[in-house]
């Protein structure tokens, strides 16, 4: 889901906010806002998640603080401009792994299992999707 924020200043992309992630009192203080123009093949490249304070975190080691996080992925073909960003297959890389490590640990269950499963095999279709790129050799490129 998305809410729209219309900013009235035509040099800055419009702002959105997603809301599908909202479910649960930690889920309703984040707040994620897309904050760039959708690129050429259709899909925004800069998120920014705000709303925590990541002084309670164990794993907080940031100097100075910082009380967002800003996730930047690949704007432009990689032949023509380099590795510029994250893909969606190193976002979900993370979010396998935090999944793999709750069913080791104390909090395993059907749900998570699910989930798991779930983001497994969208890896898989992305992952197939490069592949069958590289095997047509356009991957890297904005040839479809």
């Amino acid at each position: 889901m998305t809410e729209n924020q219309n900013t009235g200043d035509s040099q800055l992309p419009p702002q959105r906010k997603l809301t599908g992630h909202i479910v649960n009192p930690a889920n309703d203080k984040l707040t994620i806002t897309v904050e760039d123009h959708a690129g050429a093949g259709g899909a925004n490249h800069k998120y920014r998640i705000s709303g925590f304070d990541p002084d309670s975190n164990p794993s907080h080691v940031i100097d100075p603080p910082n009380y967002g996080a800003v996730l930047l992925f690949q704007n432009g073909a990689i032949n023509e401009v380099g590795v510029n960003g994250i893909t969606q297959e190193a976002l979900l890389e993370v979010c396998i792994d935090r999944l793999q490590g709750f069913q080791s640990g104390p909090y395993a269950c059907r749900e998570n299992a699910l989930a798991l499963t779930k983001l497994q095999e969208a890896q898989m279709w992305l992952q197939k999707r490069t592949r069958d790129r590289l095997a047509r050799g356009v991957e890297g490129t904005l040839q479809k």
